[in-house]
């Protein structure tokens, strides 16, 4: 077979990555909740027949690099046939935390597997023991609907006793059902999307550009690390508590850079915790994944080869890589966004001048909904806060950083669709770090309910600043309150109707002494 040009190259990278984005807008029109159609926390992707990543969509980083970690031990396990979709959350065999729904389908030419459609979707509610599916648990099954992963459509044909049982226990379930069928037709219109590329080139042709854009990311990852200073980067960054007691949870890590070669090594992590803070190791990969792609150049394809000149020690029963039956659903959104933070630290060493100061380091996470007899509902969200500044780059205000990139819920929808109203949404003007470029700011955002409900905060940096680099300062932490009563970090609370909950966010580092 002949070797693709360049030109043939770019341009198959480009249909792949169109497949991706094609599938988001299908997803994001025909969702029901706003979690998923307003705050697009959904992501999609493709990948070859034996489950290794071909392209994604510019979507949420914990999605992506967990999907493309997990997907060969997901797709190995089944008998497929065209028509066949799979669902799963479990954060234990291919999953992050049991919010994230993931929906694979295969594609088959002339009976010939030769690819999978994914899309993996945040549901509001998963029927946890706390509405909006963020509680402070130290069980995995308190906090929701667990699914391993198990055939929801076979040969074109929903199983209604599958989808039955999956949202039994959802407090949403009309928008609950509406994001599932969204999810299915997401992947059905990949599957066209996919097949249309396969008419055009041939599938021993779709496999030959496959295997020369994964060689092309592996040559471009390659030849970065090489221009990397060799040597062992070493950092340390906490977890400030784990909703259960522990406090001052240590993330250790050693860069270790070597030729085209690096390691990532996370011994000396603290083991799992009794709280949700834990992640599974898909969460980890993504992490560590999500820091070397910002650094590799920016041709550089999202695909499994890019990924291949790296390799991530994480002990086994910690916080970086636990063990089931351990509580996750905070590890997904929280440990996650440190992971980032710790692995820029050790690579500040390494590349001074590239690596900016710390963001804000946590997604700020709200949860509130109702349990009572005449309505059940649950609804979640994540608060942007400050990015870390660069070199010769004021970092970004009142927005999402690292491993989220969803956006707000617009005030508008949040008080149609649920008894809340926003009394102020705002830049938290001088919470970013000083410096000779300074921070970006955080977010105040105050709720006040207008029935009474339970309410839930998974936040973090709300007692160690996100820190600044080269002699910036640091940025504020983050701060919730009820009316005027400080609140934790992390905590879950019935509020009445007119109480009001205040979170501001933190700001981001500073990057160099003032001048």
């Amino acid at each position: 077979m002949k070797r693709l040009d360049a030109i043939e190259l770019s341009l198959f990278a480009q249909r792949v990555n169109a497949i991706c984005d094609e599938m988001g807008a299908q997803l994001r029109q025909a969702a029901f909740s706003p979690n998923i159609r307003d705050r697009l926390d959904f992501s999609c992707a493709l990948f070859d027949a034996q489950g290794g990543l071909i392209a994604q969509a510019a979507h949420i980083p914990v999605h992506l690099g967990s999907m493309a970690h997990a997907m060969t031990g997901v797709v190995s396990g089944f008998d497929w046939a065209s028509g066949d979709q799979v669902i799963f959350n479990d954060p234990y065999l291919g999953g992050t935390h049991l919010p994230d729904v993931t929906l694979v389908a295969p594609v088959f030419v002339a009976n010939r597997l030769t690819a999978f459609v994914a899309n993996r979707a945040h549901y509001a509610d998963i029927g946890s023991s706390a509405p909006g599916s963020m509680p402070l648990t130290t069980r995995l099954e308190e906090e929701g609907v667990l699914l391993s992963p198990q055939k929801l459509v076979q040969r074109g044909g929903i199983d209604k006793e599958i989808l039955g049982a999956t949202i039994e226990r959802i407090r949403s379930q009309a928008d609950t059902l509406g994001d599932i069928n969204a999810q299915i037709g997401c992947n059905l219109r990949g599957i066209e999307r996919v097949e249309s590329l396969l008419a055009s080139v041939g599938a021993d042709d779709f496999e030959r550009s496959v295997h020369a854009l994964n060689a092309y990311a592996e040559k471009l990852a390659s030849a970065r690390i090489r221009n990397m200073p060799d040597g062992c980067y070493k950092a340390v960054d906490y977890m400030e508590d784990d909703g259960q007691g522990a406090e001052n949870i240590p993330i250790e890590v050693a860069v270790i850079i070597g030729g085209e070669r690096l390691v990532v090594d996370f011994d000396g992590t603290a083991p799992q915790t009794a709280g949700n803070i834990n992640c599974p190791l898909s969460v980890t990969v993504a992490a560590v994944w999500y820091v070397l792609r910002c650094l590799f150049p920016a041709q550089t394809p999202a695909c499994a080869g890019s990924f291949r000149p790296v390799r991530i020690v994480a002990p086994e029963a910690s916080l970086v890589n636990a063990r089931a039956p351990a509580p996750v659903a905070a590890g997904n959104v929280e440990t996650s966004s440190r992971i980032v933070d710790v692995v820029l630290r050790a690579l500040a060493s390494a590349l001074p001048s590239e690596i900016p100061a710390l963001s804000q380091g946590t997604m700020n996470n709200v949860a509130f909904g109702s349990d009572t007899a005449a309505k059940r509902w649950g609804y979640y969200e994540t608060i942007g806060g400050g990015m870390g500044a660069g070199h010769g780059v004021a970092g970004l205000g009142a927005v999402q950083s690292h491993m989220t990139n969803t956006r707000n819920t617009p005030i508008e929808v949040l008080e149609m669709r649920y008894p809340v109203r926003i009394r102020r949404y705002t830049v938290r003007r001088g919470s970013g770090g000083a410096g000779r470029w300074r921070g970006g700011d955080g977010i105040v955002r105050e709720f006040e309910f207008v029935e009474p409900a339970v309410c839930t905060l998974m936040t973090e940096r709300r007692r160690l600043a996100p820190s600044g680099l080269e002699g910036g300062g640091n940025g504020m932490p983050g701060v919730n309150r009820r009316g005027e009563e400080p609140l934790p970090a992390k905590c879950t609370m019935p509020v009445e109707a007119g109480e009001r909950i205040v979170i501001e966010t933190p700001g981001g580092g500073g990057w160099g002494a003032a001048q």
